[in-house]
């Protein structure tokens, strides 16, 4: 059984997906770090000085009863909130690393079409091939 786990373990395209959820992993870090530390300042730049990513919506205060400085102390309160901000930067994340990947399937998918694209030269014929052929002639010409 431990055999059976091994080749299946060590086949390509095994080895393939640990890579790539390994890259996909580093990658969403990456994305993550470009909307939280770039984009949604930007944002909050724009609306006006707001901290984009603690932006929230009180549905039920805690104790002690709002109004919240932030939206850690509301959660430290016990309040019921809905988390806008959080969202919107995930949101951010989704479309960033989903366009992303597209570009790197499209990329992929056109490198494929150039390999597919590609004529394949005529394989010469062998020498029993080149014989065969030159039998056959000789056949219909009649001079044997």
């Amino acid at each position: 059984m431990f055999k059976e786990f091994k080749e299946f373990a060590m086949k390509g395209n095994v080895v393939d997906l640990a890579v790539g959820l390994v890259m996909g992993a580093a990658f969403g870090a990456i994305v993550n770090s470009l909307v939280t530390d770039i984009i949604t300042p930007i944002i909050g730049l724009i609306t006006g000085g707001i901290d984009f990513s603690s932006r929230y919506v009180l549905l039920r205060d805690g104790n002690p009863p709002a109004p919240y400085v932030t939206l850690m102390a509301a959660k430290q309160a016990g309040a019921v909130t809905l988390n806008i901000g959080a969202f919107v930067s995930l949101t951010i994340n989704f479309v960033i690393v989903s366009f992303a990947l597209f570009l790197v399937v499209k990329a992929m998918n056109r490198m494929r079409r150039v390999q597919t694209a590609a004529p394949v030269p005529p394989v010469a014929p062998t020498r029993e091939e080149l014989l065969l052929t030159e039998i056959r002639d000789l056949l219909k010409g009649g001079r044997v």
